[in-house]
């Protein structure tokens, strides 16, 4: 087992991403992702993802360049096309402007579209959290999920994250699928032979199925909560592709890059100035709703299990398998490179 720390693993895979074609401010900023994500313990968009990302690039499948143009429509709209590059890095570059025009209306929208959006939610809204927003984003992805009822998939996994900020500790954060599990998720179990819990996904006859490689292998992903995680997700596909103008979910392709499936769809992100609030601070009264629910015996707020994660990393370093470490050793060095 193999103990790196922050800095190194997001300057091992930065390096690994630059060896693959990924353009210096691009790779670091999907190194500090999925680096993140593995901190925190979100293996399915951690280190796992970036194979999949070595070879998305190397196919062509997404450049990993900055080629975005801007659009700027309205006080409190920023829209950007990405040229079927990465969101992240886009979003990165655009943040600035994007906390500008929060800060000067109170609340903003930035859409980008044809975009490809790899690894977790939550990296891109717990740092507005941070600076005083609530944030929310979205993202559509290639299309994997029924809609509640539908016979073949429409929706992608579809997920959101949200985050606000807190007057006695981290933002109240989370991030998830509108799916029953995440496609991440689903391919690890797969990897690892691990049966899904039932109402996962169904097979590609349309049944029911516990195996992850008969829902991998053209079947299709389920909605949480039946109708309710539909019409969530059905909400997503609004956000990104109507109001950001990009594909929707059944409009773009997607190629398999062992645990990447590249789809070039949008990223929405809203937020909110929470300075604005009214009836006192904003993060206090985030403070005073986590204490009701610790007092009614809640056990683990949304997101505390990365912090965790992240304060054991810090102690510790952030575990690696010796099959992982040397995989992206030679990953680094190009010999698995294509």
């Amino acid at each position: 087992m193999k103990h790196l720390t922050i800095d190194e693993l997001t300057g091992l895979l930065t390096r690994i991403l630059a060896a693959h074609g990924a353009a210096p401010g691009v790779a670091e900023v999907l190194a500090q992702r999925c680096a993140a994500c593995e901190r925190d313990g979100a293996i399915s968009h951690g280190v796992f993802r970036i194979p999949g990302i070595a070879r998305t690039l190397a196919a062509g499948d997404v450049h990993g360049e900055l080629r975005h143009e801007v659009e700027d429509p309205a006080p409190g709209v920023l829209r950007a096309d990405a040229k079927g590059g990465f969101a992240q890095p886009v979003f990165e570059a655009l943040r600035p402007r994007f906390v500008q025009k929060v800060r000067d209306t109170g609340i903003a929208v930035l859409a980008i579209r044809n975009a490809h959006h790899t690894s977790a939610l939550w990296p891109d809204v717990e740092p507005l959290a941070e600076e005083g927003m609530i944030a929310l984003a979205a993202v559509n992805c290639f299309a994997c999920s029924l809609p509640f009822g539908a016979k073949s998939p429409v929706f992608g996994t579809n997920p959101f994250g949200f985050s606000a900020p807190r007057a006695d500790g981290p933002p109240i954060t989370f991030d998830m699928a509108t799916t029953a599990m995440s496609h991440g998720d689903i391919q690890l179990a797969a990897r690892d032979g691990r049966a899904v819990p039932e109402e996962t996904g169904t097979g590609r006859d349309g049944l029911p199925t516990t195996d992850p490689q008969v829902i991998l292998d053209g079947g299709a992903l389920l909605p949480f909560g039946g109708h309710k995680g539909a019409a969530i997700s059905m909400m997503v596909e609004l956000l990104c592709a109507g109001l950001g103008g990009g594909a929707l979910s059944l409009e773009t392709g997607s190629s398999s890059h062992e645990g990447v499936f590249p789809s070039i769809t949008g990223l929405t992100v809203i937020a909110i100035d929470s300075r604005h609030s009214a009836g006192g601070s904003f993060a206090q009264r985030a403070a005073d709703l986590v204490h009701l629910m610790e007092d009614a015996g809640i056990s683990r707020l949304p997101g505390q299990k990365r912090h965790d994660a992240r304060a054991t990393a810090a102690a510790h370093g952030i575990p690696l398998t010796d099959e992982t470490w040397l995989s992206l050793l030679a990953l680094e060095d190009g010999r698995r490179g294509s």
